[in-house]
């Protein structure tokens, strides 16, 4: 079992990912370490950032401030951290179990490599949501969608002619769970803490 270097993984993930998943294919990892090495330390990114860039430095202009209070900024990210845990397994599973409808091979574990490492352009703009005027840069989390793009074929087994059709339907079926999380994300947290 290889121990993730995180700092090189995500650097080379991002910069060359074609020769990276080449290696991610051949490694082998307990679901576990992926989540106590990389997961768990990246997914923290995007919820503490938004943390303090929508409840500690404040949003408006030159004499109107506006910032979440501090308490449903805490219950935001606190969601949040559980949500980006959450949602890469539940990629995974779906990455899983379509395998066969597109001649993939089904493989938890090669699907679970490809949701956690492919998730770590979005982790990583997270950091934008630290000064809210950037964080319309967090559109560069766009480029997890091409990762994913990259690494399907090899990790799953997916013969060229099924592979853009397996890509759309993970794509519509990450989107739909996504959409619905966040919305329950959004009820969980109490009136008087979002600030009504």
């Amino acid at each position: 079992m290889k121990k993730i270097d995180l700092v090189d993984r995500a650097k080379s993930i991002i910069l060359t990912p074609n020769q990276e998943w080449e290696l991610i294919e051949r490694e082998q990892y307990e679901i576990k370490d992926l989540y106590t090495n990389y997961v768990m330390i990246l997914a923290a990114i995007p919820a503490v950032a938004g943390f303090i860039g929508f409840s500690i430095v404040p949003l408006g202009g030159f004499l109107s401030k506006y910032g979440i209070p501090i308490p449903a900024g805490i219950a935001h990210m606190v969601l949040d951290y559980l949500f980006g845990l959450g949602s890469v397994y539940v990629l995974a599973l779906i990455i899983d179990a379509f395998a066969p409808t597109f001649e993939g091979e089904k493989n938890l574990l090669q699907a679970m490599k490809l949701a956690v490492f492919s998730s770590t352009a979005a982790w990583l703009a997270g950091i934008f949501f630290i000064l809210p005027a950037l964080s319309i840069l967090y559109l560069l989390a766009l480029y997890s969608l091409y990762l994913l793009y990259l690494g399907l074929p090899l990790l799953m087994n997916v013969r060229e002619d099924k592979h853009a059709p397996y890509f759309v339907v993970i794509c519509v079926m990450t989107l739909v769970i996504n959409v619905v999380a966040r919305a329950l994300t959004a009820l969980t947290i109490p009136g008087p803490l979002r600030g009504f």
